[in-house]
């Protein structure tokens, strides 16, 4: 494993792998009586680690694991009464089971965001196989404010490395060039 998990299904190795023609699949919180079930109807796009503090994480794991899925995919099929937003003054409202902390789902409100048409969700919660593996690792010095020490952070950038996870301080450049062309026809700089 290393000096520290940094996601159990990483830690060893990726242990997730993609099948062809995935769809999508339910996502279920920790609670062993009813949990909160959420039906995504989409393939996970864009799977990663994210080293920032406002994710749920699994016990002792110093990353999430999150994908992007569109918003109008996601579906409460149980126990919405559960739910609850995480932090209502943040951009991302993070929707946790009240019970067991879990985050399910989490989207942006406002609408000319750039990540307005996404939910991110929580791939390891799925209780379906098959969605793609993680690809990077995303504001990997972040994690620092998590409790790693900043003395780690070479051994934690080289390990992510090694298992084939690019390591960023910010996003993907594919989820950049998302933000980038946003921005640029809000501007007017780009036209299409």
């Amino acid at each position: 494993m290393g000096k520290f998990s940094i996601h159990p299904l990483v830690d060893n190795g990726v242990a997730v792998h993609a099948h062809a023609g995935f769809a999508g699949g339910t996502l279920v919180c920790k609670c062993k009586t009813d949990p909160v079930e959420v039906r995504v109807d989409s393939d996970y796009k864009f799977n990663h680690l994210c080293g920032c503090t406002q994710c749920w994480k699994p016990t002792g794991a110093a990353f999430s694991m999150l994908a992007a899925v569109p918003r109008e995919a996601v579906h409460v099929t149980k126990h919405r009464e559960k739910l609850k937003i995480v932090d209502p003054g943040k951009l991302l409202h993070r929707y946790a089971c009240k019970d067991c902390g879990v985050h399910m789902y989490g989207v942006i409100e406002k609408p000319d965001h750039v990540f307005h048409p996404f939910a991110f969700i929580h791939p390891e919660l799925s209780r379906d196989s098959g969605y793609a593996a993680p690809t990077f690792a995303a504001f990997v010095s972040s994690a620092i404010e998590g409790g790693i020490s900043p003395d780690d952070m070479a051994w934690l950038r080289g390990r992510l490395k090694e298992l084939g996870l690019a390591p960023y301080d910010c996003y993907s450049p594919e989820l950049m060039d998302i933000v980038a062309t946003h921005a640029a026809k809000a501007q007017g700089t780009l036209h299409a």
